[in-house]
């Protein structure tokens, strides 16, 4: 097997050496010849992802953000064999499987949208591993979703990186849930640090609360104000929900409202519950 890997950042990088590490033949590409460089350098890869070498690949991994992605199939589609796999690794759907179906129509591949739910504070080459994806879900959105020989033969490809589980979705109800379990953390993290209160010497007077929340505040403010406005939907009608939930805090607090204050905190703690009841600790993970 011979997958070819496009973008060498946290993601692609790590996707690279997952699949050596398993012993496939992978080809790397980034645009920063740099990175190209200590890929080979490190074995991450076994050479270029060259035009050449496209028409190798049985899996092609795009690990770049959405629109990049899409110029990117667009632009080699007519090397990419017709029975090769191409899946998108984008942190959003929508967007990207709209302009890369009819894509992988025209030319004959396989394309599906693909989302590796794993992560890291800090992104680039340097920071991604070949242990990143251990025993994390992968979710996919294929075009169809009735193809089940098809759908197993990519689980495998997918699995082979580590992956301990893979779903299918589509790319709405993915964006949908995402501008809440991943998008809606990050903003809230990189708001909240930004209090004047976090400059003072805390380390004395923080618990591990404060650290789990600002985790995610470090971001690639390039790469998720792009997620943000191609979600912007959905992503604001979750802001707009937290924002409506914090004046309800503000509002009992100023009145000193005892009762009030005790009942949103039970709602909040019921909720929590219902979450873990319904879906079990597994599902409040995801990055």
């Amino acid at each position: 097997m011979k997958v070819g890997v496009v973008g060498l950042g946290l993601i692609g990088g790590s996707l690279a050496k997952s699949y050596k590490k398993a012993g496939v033949t992978v080809y790397g590409y980034d645009a920063d010849d740099l990175v190209n460089q200590f890929a080979q350098m490190a074995e991450a890869v076994d050479g270029l992802l060259t035009d050449e070498r496209i028409g190798e690949c049985d899996l092609i991994m795009v690990a770049i953000t959405p629109a990049k992605a899409a110029d990117w199939i667009e632009e080699h589609a007519p090397l990419i064999r017709k029975d090769a796999i191409v899946i998108d690794c984008c942190g959003t759907k929508r967007y990207v499987c709209e302009r890369c179906f009819p894509i992988a129509r025209q030319y004959g591949f396989t394309y599906m949208g693909g989302h590796p739910m794993a992560g890291k504070e800090r992104g680039g080459f340097k920071h991604s591993s070949d242990d990143l994806f251990r025993n994390a879900p992968f979710i996919l959105v294929p075009e169809k979703r009735d193809d089940i020989e098809l759908l197993m033969k990519v689980k495998g490809m997918i699995m082979l990186a580590g992956f301990g589980r893979v779903g299918v979705t589509t790319a709405d109800e993915h964006d949908k849930v995402i501008a809440f379990t991943s998008q809606m953390p990050h903003i809230v993290s990189n708001g909240f640090i930004k209090s004047d209160t976090a400059l003072v010497d805390s380390q004395m007077i923080s618990a591990g609360s404060y650290q789990d929340f600002t985790r995610v505040a470090y971001l690639d403010e390039k790469m998720w104000s792009e997620l943000f406005l191609e979600n912007k939907d959905y992503l604001i009608r979750e802001i707009r929900g937290l924002i409506n939930q914090l004046q309800r805090y503000e509002e009992a607090i100023e009145a000193d409202d005892r009762q009030w204050l005790e009942e949103l905190l039970a709602e909040g703690k019921n909720a929590k519950t219902a979450v873990l009841q319904k879906c079990g600790p597994a599902q409040l993970n995801g990055e």
